[in-house]
């Protein structure tokens, strides 16, 4: 087992430096970087987003050179009118004076010690932009994880020990309509139906609590919360069920055929003894097993439209802001970030295999 777990964590380095390089290579290859971002800010063309210059952007705003000149650089559209010593000095902020090689051994080498910098346009680290986005994201796929596995498990196990039946008909037709139906879809008809937006009023329609919650009891925070939660998670959950539900339903199907369910069938054993005292372990390998790589899922690319629908500040809207604004430190960090938690979570999944079936050998198995 250990030695399966360090070939694992070593296996990381390589992988973990491979998602960076691509993804450095495609996002530095793309047009309308940072510079572009910047110069556009100063000539007013800039498109209207969340990600704005500020920081260090207002201080090259401030050592503009007026200009008067109209010297064109051909690297940059739009940059007429401003002097190459300027667009230079504006490279220089950005680090955009170096070879791309060099900026990425660079970055690099400040990921390794947990040095993700700080962010183009926001005027903060990157680390404390992640800290403070991550409790929003965080409530939005533990809660919407746990609700979908709670539901999921014991509907697949129902569905299981009445293959065939009305039930198992009709609860597969309800879930997987609400697999078709869009998590973002959903959310505007709960915001019609419950948020003010046609009909009732129930439900609040933004954020994760309400603007007098430090005012409130402790139990008045936790209903607070709560409340507000109901809406955004509701639309998550929609199209959650349809695949775990089936998947546990197969998996105990498979293993009540096999031969030692019939046997303990057989030593006069009580059905419910031999559902959950067999067949539950062996069946729920592939379902736990898949559960951090499910909350990971939800965590970092679910709840995207979600957070910017009921306004909830999280880490997807961070994302989609980096991504809009040319926001290296933080589309990088977070992606470095990211994709290491995301293996972790797998080494962590493998782990639970044994965890609850012990007959598992890890040590024998190549990677």
């Amino acid at each position: 087992m250990t030695a399966y777990i360090i070939r694992r964590l070593l296996l990381m380095i390589p992988t973990l430096f491979g998602i960076m390089v691509l993804n450095f290579i495609i996002i530095q290859a793309a047009p309308g970087g940072p510079v572009e971002q910047t110069i556009a800010q100063l000539r007013g063309t800039a498109i209207d987003a969340s990600a704005r210059v500020t920081g260090g952007g207002q201080e090259v705003m401030g050592g503009a050179p007026g200009g008067t000149q109209t010297v064109q650089d051909d690297r940059y559209r739009g940059a007429r009118g401003l002097d190459p010593k300027f667009i230079a000095e504006i490279e220089r902020m950005y680090g955009f004076d170096k070879p791309m090689h060099e900026r990425f051994w660079m970055m690099m080498k400040n990921y390794l010690m947990f040095d993700f910098g700080d962010s183009f346009f926001k005027g903060r680290s990157v680390i404390d932009l992640i800290v403070d986005k991550m409790p929003v994201s965080i409530s939005l796929g533990l809660w919407t994880t746990l609700i979908i596995y709670g539901i999921s498990i014991p509907l697949g196990v129902a569905k299981a020990t009445r293959d065939g039946s009305p039930f198992d008909f009709w609860t597969s037709t309800v879930v997987i309509v609400g697999n078709a139906i869009p998590g973002f879809l959903f959310a505007i008809l709960l915001i019609v139906l419950f948020a003010g937006g046609s009909y009732w009023s129930v439900f609040p329609l933004r954020g994760l609590v309400s603007e007098n919650w430090d005012s409130l009891s402790l139990a008045g925070k936790v209903v607070d919360y709560l409340w507000h939660m109901v809406l955004p998670i509701g639309s998550l959950v929609i199209g959650g069920f349809a695949g775990l539900t089936l998947l546990t339903k197969n998996s105990f199907l498979d293993q009540i055929n096999l031969q030692y369910v019939t046997t303990a069938r057989a030593k006069g054993l009580s059905e419910r003894r031999v559902l959950y005292g067999h067949v539950f372990r062996n069946a729920m390998l592939i379902v736990i097993a898949g559960f951090p790589s499910a909350f990971v899922g939800i965590l970092f690319t679910g709840a995207l439209l979600t957070e910017i629908i009921f306004s909830l500040d999280g880490l997807g809207l961070l994302g989609w802001e980096a991504v809009i604004g040319r926001d290296y430190p933080v589309m990088f960090g977070t992606l470095y970030i990211f994709a290491l938690l995301g293996m972790v979570m797998q080494l962590i999944g493998d782990i639970t295999y044994m965890l609850v079936d012990p007959r598992i050998d890890f040590e024998a198995r190549e990677i």
